[in-house]
């Protein structure tokens, strides 16, 4: 019952709505009944010229008037009367179905759209950590496929439950005005109909679970595959890649057709169940009608409100399919929405007015996944200072810089911005001061202007086209189709590696930080973009404090301060010329790129 209640939490803001379609859905099964209720006139009154008789028993008051008017017309004037009544309960029913399919339908889809927003903000509020452990694709699944699964359970199901469920008791208490014993004895064996709707249930949320996830993987190999094109090709994997489209596609396949044959195997039990029922339902009353106790036309109004339980029993049971999916739907979505992002903004963290005097690492240290990444890290960066971080892959430098906008934090020691830990500082105030530029460029599927102001919104035409010449970009965008205007393709693919890593400088130009981190800004560029690159990086980081991570060395003969970094400690600092005097690790680095060239 929790996993219900969680699920119709999405719903909450739209209960008046639900109420308000509910009363059209009663008014609407109303005249269902009263629609179903001329077989008896038409039958007794038209069809046999006879009085309308129900079993021995009085009915309600009004029932009785009603019925002793319509024995005391004509069979003529009767059928007059119902030409004009039933058309005009058709068209009022037409009416209020279409508001409450209407009501039912806005609110299904109000429900997927603050879903979706509440899981995209959840998305966006959790640290990187989170990240590197679950698939693009995974996340993309519970955004897209798991929140249409709940829109099924809002708008449809749900309509399906309360509308059946009025039908169920509507027909049901239509069969105990006309004979009470046999609808007793309904009623009694109709809930042999729950049995195999509740056994089959369990079944379909494990099943719909395993599909969901299936569906996740399915998304996560796309996500990959689409990224990854190039290297596709590059290695003639595509017969490999179809392989395994094919048997993610096939496993999906085969989950989702459990489900259905479970689902269609419940619809005909249920269906069996109540014709097994109405079989037996018409040798009884059947007796009664020979025996002139029931009229004919009372036993088919009987007959086919029995026969009218079927319809929602069978719906009421793929209502029950949808909601096992549908819980299990709002599970994922619920172990989004659930987790803590493990970088957390502290209760009363105060502004960073500006950068004036240094940054320190205290004795920090760092693992991920009890693996150390950095082990008792001290160091000093003054404003305006250029480092140089260098050292063998992995060994942590990525990390180092990482720390100070707060992606991670460290697990034991401290970050200083002009004295303050920078652990109580708002991340919106720490994160202005400090641009990044990294070697795998993230451009978006926008306009080069948009891209650019990504880095400040409010910036004007003027400071754009500054900050792009600055970046030795204007030129190449000048010469793009739309100029400013261009759409650069998902990641920037229509634009050279060059230029996509010009455009990110004029971003972080753009944003005009006074810390700067450059992630080995180019290292994945040919000579001549790497120069031009280059130029456009010295502009950047003029009159700014600056962390630079280098895998090629010759970048970094002019820094003030080089570290590096070997197995998450600091094994050699100082600048190019001092630690080439050494023999240690730098040294090496050096010679081993210079033998390379």
């Amino acid at each position: 019952m929790q996993d219900y209640r969680r699920l119709f939490k999405f719903a909450r803001p739209y209960y008046g709505l639900l109420i308000l379609s509910g009363a059209f859905m009663g008014v609407v099964t109303f005249l269902d009944v009263f629609r179903l209720s001329a077989i008896v006139p038409v039958v007794d009154r038209i069809f046999t010229n006879k009085p309308i008789t129900f079993t021995r028993g009085k009915l309600p008051l009004f029932l009785e008037n009603i019925l002793n008017q319509l024995n005391n017309l004509t069979p003529l004037k009767v059928l007059y009367l119902l030409l004009i009544v039933i058309p005009a309960a058709l068209v009022i029913r037409a009416v209020f179905e279409f508001l409450q399919s209407y009501i039912m339908s806005d609110v299904g889809q109000k429900v997927i759209r603050d879903v979706r927003n509440l899981v995209y903000d959840k998305l966006q509020t959790l640290s990187l950590d989170y990240f590197t452990q679950k698939r693009s694709g995974e996340l993309i699944s519970r955004i897209t496929n798991d929140v249409k699964l709940i829109e099924n359970a809002v708008s449809y199901a749900l309509t399906d439950l309360v509308y059946q469920s009025f039908q169920v008791i509507s027909f049901a208490a239509l069969t105990f005005l006309i004979n009470w014993r046999m609808a007793l004895i309904s009623v009694i064996v109709l809930p042999l109909v729950a049995i195999p709707i509740v056994v089959v249930g369990k079944v379909l949320r494990k099943l719909s679970k395993r599909s969901q996830e299936k569906m996740a993987d399915i998304n996560s190999l796309l996500v990959e595959t689409f990224a990854g094109v190039r290297i596709v090709r590059a290695f003639c994997a595509e017969a490999r890649e179809i392989a395994k489209f094919k048997k993610q596609n096939q496993d999906y396949y085969r989950i989702t057709m459990k489900s259905i044959k479970r689902m269609l195997l419940l619809g005909i039990a249920t269906e069996l169940i109540g014709v097994a029922m109405a079989l037996f339902i018409i040798y009884y009353s059947g007796r009664q009608v020979i025996e002139g106790e029931l009229s004919f036309g009372a036993f088919a109004l009987f007959m086919a409100a029995l026969l009218s339980l079927i319809r929602p029993f069978k719906k009421l049971s793929q209502v029950s399919s949808i909601m096992q999916q549908a819980v299990a739907a709002s599970g994922r979505i619920y172990e989004v929405l659930d987790t803590s992002p493990s970088i957390k903004e502290k209760l009363g963290a105060h502004p960073l007015s500006a950068f004036k005097n240094n940054i320190i690492y205290e004795d920090v240290y760092f693992s991920y996944a009890d693996q150390d990444i950095l082990r008792g890290i001290n160091l000093e960066v003054k404003k305006g200072q250029m480092v140089a971080i260098v050292g063998p892959s992995g060994v942590g430098k990525t990390t180092l810089v990482d720390l100070i906008p707060r992606f991670y934090d460290p697990k034991k020691g401290r970050i200083l911005i002009d004295g303050i830990d920078i652990q109580d500082l708002t991340f919106k105030s720490l994160r202005q001061q400090i641009g990044i530029v990294t070697q795998e460029v993230i451009l978006f599927n926008d306009t080069v202007r948009a891209n650019i102001l990504y880095g400040n919104p409010d910036a004007s035409g003027d400071l754009i086209e500054q900050a792009a010449r600055q970046a030795y970009a204007h030129d190449f965008i000048q010469n793009l189709p739309s100029g400013y205007e261009t759409i650069i393709g998902d990641r920037g693919m229509k634009l050279s590696g060059g230029e996509r890593q010009r455009i990110a400088i004029a971003r972080a130009l753009l944003k005009n930080p006074p810390i700067l981190i450059l992630d080995e800004a180019t290292s994945q560029l040919d000579s001549e973009s790497e120069r031009i690159v280059q130029e456009a990086l010295d502009r950047l980081i003029q009159g700014r404090t600056v962390f630079v991570i280098a895998h090629r060395l010759s970048t970094v003969r002019n820094a003030k301060t080089i570290i590096v970094l070997d197995e998450g400690t600091i094994v050699e600092e100082g600048t190019h010329s001092e630690l080439l005097s050494r023999d240690g690790l730098y040294k090496k680095l050096y010679q081993l790129q210079e033998i390379q060239k």
